[in-house]
This record gives structure tokens, sequence and C-alpha cells, in this order.
């Protein structure tokens, strides 16, 4: 894997028992010794942290930063307060999706946008190109390392690192989807009320060359809190329980926000952002397809790309699906046919049609304001 982009915490990985594999053109702990199901239910139980220094972080500053951000996303970045976080697409103006990002509003002439490690290079490239106004635009994706701290143990984790106690009120009094402004090693950095596995969690953003030393301490300081590293294995499972899309299954080129479940997050009078012409006739006529969530019995698990039947027609596909270690069953979301969506559904599972459950999501309640 010597042509892979490392983390700065890769050798750290490798050296504790973490199973390194490519992600996105990054070399990236999948899972380390204790495996997939019992990281994921110590997220769920108690606490994990998550090297995701592989996003993409993209820097927007200028009198007209905002009014840039706006028209380059989905969701309503005009009345983002400073200080708030934002769930958004970006979209071609064929309505399909680029990327779905995190919008952070840090000061008034200036923003983040971090998308996914998959579509860091082309999102840099779509955003220079239809950047407009007095804005500038810096790629921060290598000078900044991104831990995950998630699960009911998280604030006693962060609590405790020393790092943080000059803002040890404004921590414990965090909103979901707030971030507050840090300083570590004389350097500035974020801590943000974020995640991506439907637990309470935060994100923090801080300088590449901190990471080993940052990483160490917060692993001590939340010993009590049974605080252990997780790989992307659990990652994918954590966020499929909680109803979340994942940029390359639900989300894609062919694919708007509408269809792959995400519609929530296209306010269509917040302005006239890229493809907002083609999501507004979409709603008015309805999508074309739908993304559902399945549940299946026992041990029958749907995996990516299986088939998706109604009355023995194909009407679809598996776009993530997984083993629920919280529920003990087969989970998966799928993309039917807007008409196949109101039908009983089967997923075929080595080449037998399995009869699945369509269910409300999230499939393991959220519990991210806790």
């Amino acid at each position: 894997m010597a042509d892979l982009i490392q983390t700065p915490l890769s050798e750290w990985h490798r050296a504790h028992g973490g199973r390194l594999v490519e992600f996105a053109g990054w070399e990236m702990p999948v899972r380390y010794a204790g495996g997939v199901i019992q990281e994921h239910l110590a997220v769920r139980e108690r606490c994990g942290i998550f090297d995701v220094s592989h996003m993409g972080e993209l820097e927007l500053r200028g009198p007209d930063a905002r009014a840039a951000v706006d028209r380059l996303v989905t969701n309503n970045v005009h009345g983002l307060e400073r200080g708030q976080v934002l769930y958004s697409a970006m979209c071609r103006p064929d309505g399909t999706t680029l990327d779905d990002v995190l919008v952070y509003c840090i000061a008034e002439d200036c923003f983040w946008i971090v998308c996914n490690a998959s579509n860091h290079l082309r999102v840099v490239a779509w955003v220079t190109e239809n950047l407009e106004g007095e804005t500038e635009v810096v790629d921060r994706s290598h000078a900044i390392a991104l831990f995950a701290v998630q699960g009911p143990g998280s604030l006693d984790t962060l609590s405790n690192w020393s790092r943080l106690a000059a803002w040890h009120d404004a921590l414990a009094t965090l909103e979901y989807y707030r971030l507050i402004e840090i300083v570590i090693d004389g350097q500035p950095a974020l801590l943000s009320r974020t995640g991506y596995t439907g637990e309470q969690g935060y994100e923090i953003y801080l300088p590449a060359d901190a990471a080993v030393a940052c990483w160490e301490e917060l692993l001590e300081a939340g010993a009590d809190s049974g605080l252990v590293p997780i790989g992307l294995g659990a990652r994918d499972t954590l966020r499929l329980e909680a109803g979340y899309s994942l940029y390359g299954h639900e989300l894609d080129d062919d694919t708007s926000p509408l269809e792959a479940g995400i519609g929530w997050v296209v306010k269509l009078k917040a302005g006239d952002f890229i493809g907002r012409d083609v999501l507004a006739e979409q709603r008015e006529e309805g999508a074309a397809q739908k993304t559902v969530a399945l549940s299946l019995p026992g041990r029958n698990i749907p995996r990516q790309g299986a088939r998706v039947t109604a009355d023995g027609e194909d009407v679809g596909v598996i776009t993530s699906g997984s083993f629920s270690p919280s529920l003990e069953q087969g989970i998966g979301l799928a993309r039917v046919s807007a008409e196949a969506a109101r039908l009983p559904l089967a997923v075929e599972i080595r080449g037998k049609a399995v009869a699945a459950e369509t269910v409300k999501l999230p499939f393991v309640p959220a519990r991210v304001r806790d």
C-alpha cells in the first residue's frame, strides 16, 4: 500500500493491531483486534474514537463567502449562525449529487465545507469553478487531522482531556450541530458536536502534527469511559443503523438528494442554488425513485448491489446492507421505483428471494441530543 495516502496516525494504527485497507485512495484502519461487532457495541454502549483524517476540508473566506457557499449547496446557508454546522448536499445543474457535506460557519466571512475523501479533488475543482464574488478558497485537508469521539461516554472523555480545560463550560453546554473554536499547540482548531453514528458525539479538527499526541491523550482521558479505537467497518454499521446515507451507496452521480432519502436538506426557498430547478420539478412531480429501509429475518444479510423484487419483478437494488449488531438481524437501504416503495418487497440472497419488511428509519433510535 505504498502509493496510498496515509493519515498522521497510520503508523499508530499499524502498531496497535489495526487492519489497514485501501479506502478512497487512503490507507485506513477497517478494524482492530477485537473485530467490527465489538467495536460497534463499544460505541453504542460506551465510547469509541475514529481517525477520519481522510475527509476533505475547504475554507471559503471573504465578504461574499456566505453567498458563495449558499449557491453551492442545497440547504439554507443564508440563515446559518456563527458557530453553527449544517448538513447539506452539493448538486450539479441536473440535480444529481456531487457530494454530501458539512458546512461550518466559523465567522460571517469564513465558512468550511467538509467533504468525503472519495470526492475531495472533484469537490475542490467544482467549488473553484463555481466560485462567485469576492471569495477565496483554501484546501486545508492535508494540514488537518480529524477525530470523531462517539458514544455515551464521549462528553466525559473530552471533559477529562486536559487540553480542553479552558473550554470546559463551553463543551458542557455545546448543542447538537454547534461548534467551538479551540487552540491546540498554539494553533487554531475546532470542536463540533457532530458525528455519523447516531450516538452523542463530537468531532475535533486539529493540526496534523499534533495528531499522535492528542490521540494518545484522548485514549487515556477516556479510559474510565471505555474508550477504544474504532475502524471503518463499525463506522459503516453504526451509520447504517442510524439510517444515514453514504456517498457511493445511497448517494452517487446518478441520484438526487430527493431520491437518496435526504430530501430534507433541499430547501427550495433558501435561494438559487445549483440544481434547484430540477429538484423543484422532482419535488412537485415526485421523484422516480425512492430510498426505503428494509429489515430481514434471522441472519439473512442484504448486500450492496443485491436485487430487490416485488411480485417477482426487479424493482430496485440494495444500496447499503449489513448485519445489525444492535438488532441481531439483517438490515439494508434500497433504492426502488416510487411505485414499488408501497409494495411488499423481497431481497435476493444467495439466489433466493427473501421477504423483507419495510420499516421507518432509523433502525436504532438516535441519541445524538442526549
